[in-house]
């Protein structure tokens, strides 16, 4: 069945009525703005017949037809697409040993400055007194760790006040936030 074997002009036409006739009855029993809608959706064959629409959508369904009746029936278009998954996997892969070779590469560069900071001098925020090699959270005081009691004395004071009585180390302050920050 070809494009030119079917009468357009009168299905599109007839379609077209239907749908007003269809939106009439559902203005007398909804209201105006249903039957607007339908009465939209009526017109869309009609316009559709006489801007070439139709005749387009119809060689478009044509052309995916026989794409799909010639790619079913055909060994060398199913041979097309195994090369096509093996060009994708080739490249999936070139990809992916790229990232990991990158990784790898920062890992080390990592360790290494980790060897030469762990060798040189202790850092600033560590103090004069750390030794190379001690954990951060090992040179804490104990006091920092340990829970303070509440008394009805303390409950009853201000936090700030309460603040005001501690001194501020800004060292052990700058390594909580840190570490606070890693989720340490």
């Amino acid at each position: 069945m070809s494009y030119n074997s079917i009468e357009w002009l009168p299905l599109a036409a007839g379609l077209t009525v239907l749908g007003i006739v269809l939106s009439y009855i559902a203005y007398r029993r909804s209201g105006v703005r249903p039957a607007l809608r339908g009465a939209a959706v009526s017109l869309l064959p009609i316009a559709a017949y006489l801007t070439g629409a139709i005749e387009m959508l119809w060689k478009i369904g044509v052309a995916i037809g026989q794409f799909g009746t010639g790619f079913v029936f055909s060994t060398t278009k199913w041979a097309g697409i195994g090369v096509t998954g093996l060009a994708i996997a080739l490249f999936l892969a070139a990809g992916g040993r790229e990232r990991r070779k990158a990784s790898r590469q920062a890992r080390k560069e990592a360790r290494a400055q980790r060897r030469s900071g762990d060798l040189d001098a202790p850092g600033p925020a560590l103090g004069a007194s750390a030794r190379p090699g001690t954990d951060v959270t090992r040179s804490m005081t104990q006091q920092d760790r340990t829970p303070v009691p509440v008394t009805r004395e303390s409950a009853a004071k201000p936090a700030r006040a309460s603040r005001k009585a501690q001194p501020v180390d800004d060292d052990m302050k700058d390594i909580e936030d840190i570490l606070r920050n890693r989720g340490i």
